[in-house]
């Protein structure tokens, strides 16, 4: 499907602006061979469920934007929306009647990035746990880089992905090396234990029972024998 040349120059110019001026926590890019059909990137919102996420998706443009709604569908499963189901927001050709020309690539994205917070059920959502969501969220990063197109899209993910096991790896160590600084602690400490279980040597023992012995007798040994005077 070719794009009209006003939409053509409507899309290169957002591409340009995203370029300059990325919102928050989003990226977005034409497909090298199809201007109409971008790839984006939803980074998962701080002290959400999706906290760590790494959400890649797809807009797809009418021809005649921006006089016509996209559609929108996110490919990374998220347990907020189907995989690679149309999502219904009033920024896409769910609504051709609440569509506004003035909106944006990045209007739509930030509007999507802040819906995916949202609990309310639509046409392409799906329900699911916080607890099922980290966990999506935490592999999420792994499951994109699957995907050839997204890795020559959104490289610098590929790098992020390499920095992610360092830190793993370290924390790890750093586990390993607390665990084993316990133990040996620990193995330290038991010699210890054991003798302070122990009772005191024999001849500490006779020592004081002799002392003992003769604190009892000295009032014994200090009385006089001698017989009365008659």
């Amino acid at each position: 499907m070719a794009a009209d040349k006003g939409c053509i120059r409507r899309l290169q110019k957002e591409f340009k602006q995203l370029c300059k001026e990325p919102p928050p926590n989003i990226k977005a890019k034409p497909s090298p061979d199809q201007i109409l059909e971008w790839h984006y990137v939803l980074e998962g919102s701080a002290g959400t469920a999706f906290e760590g996420g790494v959400y890649w998706g797809k807009v797809i443009f009418p021809k005649d934007y921006p006089f016509k709604a996209p559609s929108i569908r996110m490919v990374t499963p998220n347990g907020r929306f189907a995989p690679n189901a149309k999502i219904c927001m009033s920024m896409t050709d769910f609504h051709p009647e609440t569509w506004n020309p003035m909106w944006s690539v990045a209007s739509i994205l930030t509007g999507l990035l802040s819906f995916m917070n949202d609990d309310v059920l639509t046409s392409g959502s799906v329900s699911s746990t916080a607890a099922e969501k980290k966990q999506l969220a935490a592999v999420s990063l792994e499951w994109n880089l699957k995907s050839p197109i997204f890795k020559k899209l959104f490289p610098e993910y590929v790098e992020e992905s390499e920095r992610r096991k360092e830190r793993q790896r370290a924390e790890e160590l750093r586990e390993r090396s607390r665990k084993e600084s316990g133990q040996s602690g620990t193995q330290q400490g038991a010699p210890q234990d054991s003798r302070s279980k122990q009772g005191l040597p024999l001849w500490a023992g006779a020592a004081i029972g002799c002392v003992l012995l003769g604190i009892i007798l000295l009032p014994v040994l200090t009385l006089d024998f001698a017989p009365p005077v008659k």
